[in-house]
């Protein structure tokens, strides 16, 4: 069983940048998809960025699409969310979350195929 550590949040400016960071531990990192959510205050969690086990496909959501980039370093046991052009509206807490799947070029959009998640880390956008 896998343990996901999200780290990298933190306070910035608008227009700012930010790398999140998740480390895996306990269990075979290449063989999750791996996907980065979001919640807001009062607001439901939400997928922004996904990537297969393989690297080689990505999924963004439309509100970081062209300003975030997903991606992820197996032998490292780590995926990245690298946050550029950053809005106030980017403000909430982000986890990432593991996919047990057989396919290495498929990515879910669906919360519920996410059976690992970290902790979070809070991620603050000032204006």
């Amino acid at each position: 069983q896998v343990q996901l550590v999200e780290s990298g949040g933190g306070l910035v400016q608008a227009g700012g940048s930010l790398r999140l960071s998740c480390a895996a531990s306990g269990g075979t990192f290449s063989i999750y998809a791996m996907g980065w959510f979001r919640q807001a205050p009062g607001k439901e969690r939400e997928l922004i960025a996904a990537i297969s086990r393989s690297g080689g496909t990505t999924y963004y959501a439309d509100s970081v699409k062209g300003r975030f980039t997903i991606s992820r370093d197996n032998a490292k046991n780590t995926v990245y969310l690298q946050m550029n052009s950053l809005k106030p509206e980017d403000t909430a807490v982000y986890y990432c979350a593991g996919d047990p799947t057989l396919y290495t070029t498929f990515v879910t959009t669906n919360p519920r195929d996410y059976d690992y998640w970290g902790q979070g880390t809070q991620v603050t956008v000032s204006s």
